[in-house]
């Protein structure tokens, strides 16, 4: 029998055909939707079209993907993108008939030219590195079939990059790939921003598969990256990506989103807990001088590391389901933190938050230099005016970007460097026991996230 998976993100106008097309086939006895966080009616309709629907542990469709997998009881898993329309009553037969044969992956091509990333970056970069796959019609495709044990053997990419680093890895592991054609399919077309995103992921995990098949020298190619990260933590990088609404909730990471501070987990698990120890809340040095000094207890920890820590630290009960339900209420929300833009980023991924704002960490081979940036959000002379350094002068910035004050600003915190940006929100929350000060000033202390939804 076969499992069938659908990672989705606001699909409410298609999933529950493509949920009915797959229940239709007698081989499969189950249909799983991963829901990324939407804000329409897209995980509803895919229960009522019969589906299981999950949340998908954190923001990405290959994490979604990897959710399917974990949670799929049959030994073949097929995966469907939610917004199709046209499909082929055999495409699934047509999927499933290889891996009968001995196949490991079965990757679907269909009767369409690729799209402008398949075309003007996946099939030249291909074509560069690993001529032997360039045949593939839609190497992004993401119409795809394979054995579970395999799959989940595989180092599944968590974003745009999935479909690309899957076929590649099946290829490097010397598995049998399939190519069958499905017929005629039709896509929702993505939007540019997403199309700029996409194209700069899929050149990464090409590039970066090249390097581990010895094809080719990335270290130039990893500082390059390395400058793209940084960059996206910029104002306007953020106003470029980021459309935002009239109603703005903001969060600290921090003990708010997170239970407990993302530093000492890391210092925890690297063994730097006692260095940094001597760093945490020392009330004589200002808040930059306090983050470089920090910032220089994780010098040489692999990149890898922060982002595996942000990625398996606690979530606050009910976090992730308080934001997707803020965004559908028609709230821009972002995680402000005065930790590390990497573990923000990884963090409102889990809780399917809009954006992330830290100071950045700078990383040489993918090993942190112990030198930081402060990121220019925290900065503005016409901010906050008792603190250079502030999350206060975060929503001064935003109402630039915005070009207007916003008409409702909700904010969540548990510390004192959360007070100033507290005081300017039209609605100031405190969670958990760290500030009195904070309690004091906050229009009213929360007993759990979920608490907020009832007070906005």
């Amino acid at each position: 029998m076969l499992s069938v998976v659908i990672p989705i993100l606001n699909e409410a106008d298609t999933i529950a055909d493509v949920v009915r097309f797959a229940r239709r086939n007698p081989l499969v006895d189950e249909v799983l939707v991963i829901d990324d966080g939407s804000t329409d009616e897209s995980a509803s309709l895919a229960l009522a079209a019969g589906a299981q629907v999950f949340t998908s542990s954190m923001l990405g469709k290959g994490v979604s993907m990897h959710d399917g997998l974990m949670l799929a009881r049959n030994d073949y898993v097929a995966f469907l993108d939610g917004d199709l329309r046209g499909l082929d009553e055999t495409l699934l037969d047509q999927l499933y008939a290889p891996l009968q044969d001995g196949a490991d992956f079965v990757k679907a091509r269909f009767g369409r030219s690729g799209g402008r990333v398949t075309e003007l970056t996946a099939k030249p970069l291909l074509k560069a590195f690993f001529p032997e796959l360039s045949s593939f019609q839609q190497p992004l495709g993401g119409i795809v079939a394979g054995r579970r044990d395999f799959l989940l053997g595989l180092d599944i990419e968590d974003g745009y990059g999935v479909d690309i680093g899957l076929l590649i890895d099946t290829h490097l592991a010397g598995a049998r790939i399939v190519e069958v054609n499905v017929g005629q399919i039709e896509h929702d077309p993505q939007p540019l921003a997403n199309l700029a995103r996409m194209a700069t992921e899929v050149s990464r995990v090409i590039f970066d598969r090249a390097e581990q098949a010895g094809r080719y020298d990335i270290a130039t190619l990893r500082a390059a990256a390395e400058e793209e990260r940084q960059l996206s933590a910029e104002i306007e990088q953020l106003a470029a990506r980021v459309r935002l609404s009239s109603k703005l909730a903001l969060f600290d990471m921090d003990g708010t989103l997170l239970e407990g501070r993302f530093a000492l987990e890391l210092a925890r698990a690297t063994g730097r807990e006692a260095a940094l120890l001597r760093h945490l809340d020392q009330p004589q040095a200002d808040a930059a001088t306090r983050s470089s000094a920090i910032a220089a207890v994780f010098k040489g920890v692999p990149q890898s590391e922060f982002i595996r820590v942000a990625k398996t630290m606690p979530l606050r009960s009910g976090a992730a389901q308080t934001l997707i339900e803020l965004k559908k209420r028609g709230y821009t929300v972002g995680v402000v933190s005065d930790s590390y833009f990497i573990a923000a980023e990884v963090v409102r991924r889990r809780v399917f938050a809009h954006f992330g704002l830290g100071h950045i960490m700078q990383f040489e081979q993918r090993q942190a230099t112990g030198q930081l940036r402060i990121n220019p959000f925290f900065q503005a002379s016409h901010g906050c005016q008792l603190h250079p350094v502030c999350k206060r002068n975060v929503l001064s910035h935003l109402e630039n970007i915005a070009g207007q004050r916003f008409e409702q600003v909700l904010v969540v915190g548990d510390g004192d460097n959360d007070l100033c940006l507290l005081r300017a929100a039209h609605s100031g929350f405190a969670i958990g026991e760290r500030s009195p000060a904070l309690r004091a000033a906050a229009k009213a202390h929360l007993s759990d996230l979920p608490a907020l939804l009832d007070l906005c």
